[in-house]
């Protein structure tokens, strides 16, 4: 029959059935097609319908209306969620209304247009990123989208149809699918519904079937949809095994940069390493002409970032003065197997008309890694503006002016006092060459360096060729000399502007790592969470001028984050505010940026990232963009810093979880000594009391006085111990229930004293008790009741191992940043061989606990807990004159 005491409750396993399906994920299904009108939307609702009857909590969450009877008439039976009524542009717009759907929780959902932009201020740009939040709480999603709004495969569409679809949906959202269903039709039905009127009006249906909509193309769209499908298919059936083989031996790399062209690079590589079932990097080299971009170059940059990390690409960002030797170098440290660069024909110009061709570079320099060329966006000729010559490098400034011209002055009064002696023409064009080298390096950009050269040449005509004090030359040979001169003094020019330009770039680079460095190094050195978040407050909010919230708990409820100021920034009122905090939240749910910036909650005050560790969110920290929002690079940085916070968080985390499994197991050894203990302890004054009622009961009116009297006396000594014994059990359980956080105040220690030693005295009046303590005030942070039941133990224990007429004796005195507490007594001692077990409670192979004379057994070890749990000491050691002394310290007030 025991067997059944101990089945499983039913209730209780289907309550936790309940809990794991409410933390998992919800399925996605997408019903995928190649064209508006196959029936995607049709098959969904029907679908939906059979999950209904089947007893599916189904919800319509948002159904693109439509003019096709039947596919409204599917929506019968169906519980459907109101629209969102949005404002844009003085127009009423009807949206999905995610909080709703939140809200209600259904089992299954029916959100319709996967690829859907959201009108401006709804919580998500996109309505896929919808779809992801609907997903990880738990919801089951159905959705619809066509084969064009494929992120990978945009720019194959567009050479198809010549149409740019703008509205595409990561690849990645295809890979979390757990079922795609292709709906098809042959392209003749599809334009004979589009002809009828079936998917569109009359007249875009005739717009339509002009443009998109033609034979040739749809043929094309419904062949790529088909093939995506089966490459779907096909990477679910492949074995584990091959897939890590593969995976093992492929590594792809494309290469990015300004040109509109990469975003069709990155698309190619997506596609191929999806394909090849491979990993790939997305690189882009800073370089010295990084610094001269344009605002739109920049834009781009960003874009083609942004359009890797969506498409699942790890995203490297590198610094270097030549593009091919750090492409090739990071290559051969990473394994790469292939490189992808994209290529355009771009006029050959007088600066680039000797240089070796980007890719030519690449093959010389990688000779066993394979190279793949695309070909650039091919544009349509027509009108551009010039486009603007960087204007940093020939920016005008005073000073600089003032520089050259002072220079150039002092090269020519050099020149002169030289000539005056017969110096040659030869060292007084070195003197033009130098004064040229010295206005390249103290000027900003080419163009003083391009003018001291000029002016340099003209000044030598003009002073020091025959006819002086003209421009011409009589001499044949002089306009070769001046050719070479100025071809020289150019030379000379560039190379020291472009070595300023990489000696900034390595300062730059120098700066970052020794940044990191300087991060991990004091985070290495850092103990405890709030320093953490503290010192990484400190670095963001000097390195970026910028305010920063730091939430290490999700802040669900209203917890407030850690806020670093920056001067002239917005402040902890506005980055602690409820709708800041609720960005926080949705970091901490979908492990995804948000906020400022981002597509996601885009109203935010702050830039929103999740530090994660081991694929979990340990914390969440805001940056202020008050100001402006944070470019590519300063995002790139404080990904690396927060790699490093979250080793950080990460060591703390585990050194918490260390202290508390410690803690625990200090618990656990607590117990046991306890079980030990009242196993012993409470057996003798149990069956003296039992006995002595027993003798009471059976010969009550046999009994003389005397000997009930002492029966009775016994009965009630055996009690008053038993109701020590709780006193004992109830210290230990206020210990049990948090050992590391006592509640601990400061107490004048003589006080402490004076407690214990009158509450002994009251129940041993016989003693004599002699107490010492210093005139100094020692104030010590205790839990007051938990020190007096110590000294209560000790006191106790002394007189019971002490004769009737010896004293005992309580010190108390201070012992650096201690407080010693001390209690003295004159008995018979303690044997060697029994002191290592004495706060054990229990000594092995013994019969009796090793601190016990009847049963006292679970004093001393209480003793020991109590006093450890105050960060102290107990010990104890026989005195040399007889007796022994138990001794205690506790951390004063201010040192602990």
């Amino acid at each position: 029959m025991e067997s059944f005491d101990h089945r499983p409750d039913p209730d209780l396993i289907l309550e936790d059935i309940q809990t794991q399906r409410d933390q998992r994920p919800g399925r996605l299904k997408i019903y995928f097609g190649y064209a508006a009108g196959v029936g995607k939307t049709y098959a969904m609702l029907d679908d939906a319908q059979e999950r209904a009857k089947s007893g599916i909590d189904v919800l319509v969450g948002y159904i693109e209306p439509h003019t096709r009877p039947e596919t409204m008439q599917k929506l019968h039976g169906l519980t459907v969620l109101p629209p969102k009524d949005v404002s844009y542009r003085n127009m009423e717009l009807k949206e999905f209304d995610l909080d709703k759907a939140l809200e209600f929780k259904p089992e299954l959902i029916l959100v319709d247009e996967l690829a859907h932009t959201n009108a401006e201020g709804g919580r998500n740009k996109k309505r896929y990123q919808d779809i992801e939040e609907l997903l990880e709480a738990g919801i089951d999603v159905y959705t619809t989208v066509n084969v064009q709004h494929m992120e990978s495969l945009n720019d194959v569409i567009d050479n198809i149809t010549k149409v740019r679809v703008r509205e595409t949906v990561p690849d990645y959202i295809f890979d979390r699918a757990e079922k795609i269903e292709l709906v098809d039709i042959e392209p003749d039905e599809l334009l004979r519904r589009l002809e009828v009127g079936k998917i569109y009006r009359s007249d875009r249906a005739e717009t339509a079937m002009q443009n998109f909509f033609t034979q040739e193309n749809l043929r094309l769209l419904r062949e790529i949809a088909l093939r995506s499908a089966a490459d779907k298919i096909s990477s679910e059936n492949q074995s584990e095994r091959s897939l890590s083989d593969k995976m093992a031996n492929t590594k792809l790399l494309v290469c990015i940069g300004p040109s509109p062209s990469s975003a069709k690079c990155i698309r190619w590589t997506a596609r191929a390493a999806e394909a090849f079932h491979a990993s790939w990097v997305a690189l882009y080299v800073e370089d010295i002409d990084s610094e001269g971009f344009t605002a739109e170059q920049q834009k781009t940059i960003r874009a083609n970032l942004d359009l890797a990390d969506k498409l699942g690409a790890e995203i490297v960002n590198l610094t270097g003065h030549d593009i091919a030797v750090t492409v090739s170098e990071y290559a051969k440290l990473s394994g790469i197997t292939n490189i992808v660069v994209g290529k355009s024909r771009n006029k050959k110009t007088l600066k680039n008309l000797f240089d070796m061709a980007f890719e030519d570079k690449l093959i010389s320099l990688l000779p066993n890694i394979e190279i793949h060329i695309i070909p650039g966006i091919i544009t349509r000729r027509s009108y551009r503006k010039p486009r603007n010559v960087r204007h940093e490098n020939f920016r005008f400034t005073w000073g600089d002016t003032v520089k050259t011209l002072s220079i150039l002055a002092a090269a020519t009064l050099l020149s002169l006092w030289l000539h005056q002696f017969d110096v040659m023409d030869q060292n007084i064009i070195m003197v033009y060459i130098f004064s040229v080298l010295l206005v390249s390096r103290m000027t900003e950009g080419y163009g003083y360096g391009i003018f001291a050269s000029a002016v340099g040449v003209l000044t030598f005509n003009f002073f020091f060729t025959e006819p002086y004090f003209t421009l011409n030359a009589i001499q044949a040979g002089y306009p070769l000399t001046f050719a070479i001169m100025l071809l020289v003094a150019l030379i000379t020019s560039a190379l020291t502007v472009r070595m300023k330009a990489e000696a900034r770039l390595a300062v730059k680079r120098e700066h970052r790592t020794e940044i990191l460095y300087e991060i991990n190094k004091k985070l290495l050195a850092t103990r405890g969470l709030d320093r953490i978040v503290a010192l990484t407050n400190d670095y963001v909010v000097k390195l970026f001028g910028r305010s920063i919230i730091f939430f290490t708990t999700d802040p669900e409820h209203g917890e407030d984050g850690e806020v670093g100021q920056a001067a002239d920034d917005i402040g902890s009122s506005v980055l602690n505010s409820a709708d800041e905090k609720a960005v926080a939240h949705w970091v901490f749910l979908n492990q995804k940026r948000a906020g400022a910036g981002t597509d996601t909650l885009m109203g935010a005050a702050a830039f929103y990232m999740p530090v994660i560790s081991q694929g979990k969110v340990i914390a969440v920290w805001g940056i202020s963009c008050g100001k402006e929002n944070l470019d590519h690079n300063a995002r790139l940085f404080l990904r690396m810093i927060a790699s490093q916070v979250a080793m950080a968080l990460e060591r703390q985390h585990l050194s918490d979880e260390q202290r508390n499994i410690m803690v625990e197991s200090e618990k656990e050894k607590m117990r046991s000594t306890l079980l030990r203990a009242i196993s012993h302890d409470l057996r003798t004054p149990l069956a003296g009391i039992l006995g002595a009622s027993s003798v009471i009961r059976e010969n009550g009116e046999m009994l003389d006085e005397n000997t009930r009297n002492s029966l009775v006396a016994n009965i009630q000594e055996e009690s008053q111990w038993l109701i020590r014994m709780v006193e004992n059990l109830l210290s230990v359980t206020r210990i049990n229930e948090s050992a590391s956080n006592l509640k601990k105040s400061p107490e004048a220690a003589e006080e402490v004293v004076g407690e214990a030693v009158s509450r002994i005295k009251r129940r041993f009046p016989q003693s004599k008790i002699f107490v010492q303590v210093p005139e100094e005030f020692l104030e010590v942070p205790m839990d007051g009741t938990l020190i007096v039941q110590v000294l209560i133990n000790l006191l106790e224990n002394a007189i019971k191992y002490s004769s009737d007429d010896s004293s005992i004796e309580v010190r108390l005195e201070r012992d650096g940043t201690w407080a010693r507490f001390e209690v003295l007594d004159r008995g018979r001692g303690i044997p060697n061989e029994d002191l290592p077990y004495l706060f054990s409670g229990y000594k092995p192979c013994e019969s009796r606990s090793a601190d016990s004379s009847r049963g006292m057994g679970i004093g001393l070890s209480i003793c020991k807990t109590i006093v450890n749990a105050h960060q102290g000491n107990l010990e104890a050691e026989n005195r040399k004159d007889g007796g022994t002394v138990f001794r205690f310290t506790l951390p004063l007030k201010g040192s602990e």
